[in-house]
This record gives structure tokens, C-alpha cells and sequence, in this order.
């Protein structure tokens, strides 16, 4: 590899440069990005733009060690900047497979069964008056706050507060029966 890129770095070298250390380090560097973020998608993606990196910096190897502590370095580096970045930090990313290794069955079970407590949730609600309605459709479904609640049904901040409490109560004794 060292070999390869002690010459003047063409497009061409640069392809091939990349293509070899793809095959010779990209199991390893995955791996090692694998160990940084604990997600199997974010290392990939990862690993993908180190490469990229690493083809954008190729002439800036100067051979003073060798080509895999170099992008090592550029890895663990890009890890380190990814794990303190705004995206890292707020943004949730979940694993595409869940946790607990359920079965194809298990999840259409669980879906099957969400929709029916969905569905009787809504059973439910549509079931309260009208005035407990309003308030639980606007505060859970449209996340409209108690203010502006109070202000399109004309009531007030403390009516609306208790419209909600009320509406909770009667959906858990109609839950529960």
C-alpha cells in the first residue's frame, strides 16, 4: 500500500489507492468506528465518509507511518467529531433490528395488539362529551397548548385544566371496565 502512494498521485492511483484500502482495511476500520458510535447503521455510514476523507487527503500522507495508523487516525478522529456534533446529540437513531430479537410473529403480534388498544382508546374518547373531547383532542393529538386551548373554546387556562384532568379520569374508568 505505502508503495503505491510514495508516487506522484494521479486520479487513477488515487481510485486504486482507495479500492485497495477499502479491501484491505474496510472490515477493520468498521469495526473500529463499530466500537465509537455502538450502531451498526452510523458506523457504516460512517466508515463511508472516512473513505472519503481518506481519498481527499491522500496527498497529504507523507509515509512518516504506516498507511493504517494514518487512517486510523482520520477515523478516529471523524468518530470523536461525530460523537460531539449537534446531530449525535439530538438527533434519536434507532437500530433497524429491536433489542429483544423478536420473531416476525412476535411484532405482528405486538402491532395487532397496539391497534386494538389504539382502537379502543378512540372508542373511548369519542364515547366522553363533547367538551371533554375538545380539550383531549387538542392537547394530545394537535400538542396545542393549555393557553391557546382555552382561547379557541372560549373557556379558561384553570376550566381547560380540569376539562383535561376530568376526561383522563373518565377514560381510565372506561379503560379499566
Amino acid at each position: 500500500m505505502e508503495e503505491m502512494i510514495a508516487g506522484v498521485l494521479h486520479t487513477e492511483n488515487r481510485e486504486d489507492i482507495l479500492v485497495e484500502a477499502m479491501n484491505e482495511h474496510g472490515q477493520d476500520l468498521l469495526q473500529l468506528v463499530y466500537s465509537y458510535v455502538n450502531n451498526k447503521a452510523v458506523a457504516e455510514d460512517l466508515t463511508q465518509d472516512i473513505f472519503v476523507k481518506c481519498y481527499n487527503a491522500l496527498d497529504t500522507y507523507n509515509g512518516k507511518s504506516k498507511f493504517k495508523t494514518w487512517l486510523w487516525r482520520i477515523a478516529i478522529n471523524h468518530c470523536k467529531d461525530f460523537l460531539k456534533s449537534w446531530y449525535n446529540n439530538k438527533v434519536v437513531i434507532t437500530e433497524e433490528e429491536p433489542e429483544n430479537h423478536r420473531t416476525q410473529k412476535d411484532l405482528v403480534e405486538h402491532e395487532v395488539i397496539q391497534k386494538e388498544d389504539d382502537g379502543e382508546l378512540i372508542d373511548a374518547i369519542m364515547q366522553l362529551p363533547i367538551k371533554y373531547r375538545e380539550v383531549i383532542y387538542l392537547f394530545y393529538y394537535e400538542e396545542l397548548p393549555i393557553k391557546e386551548i382555552a382561547l379557541m373554546t372560549e373557556v379558561n387556562d384553570n376550566t381547560v385544566k380540569t376539562r383535561l384532568r376530568r376526561s383522563k379520569e373518565l377514560l381510565k374508568i372506561r379503560l379499566e371496565g
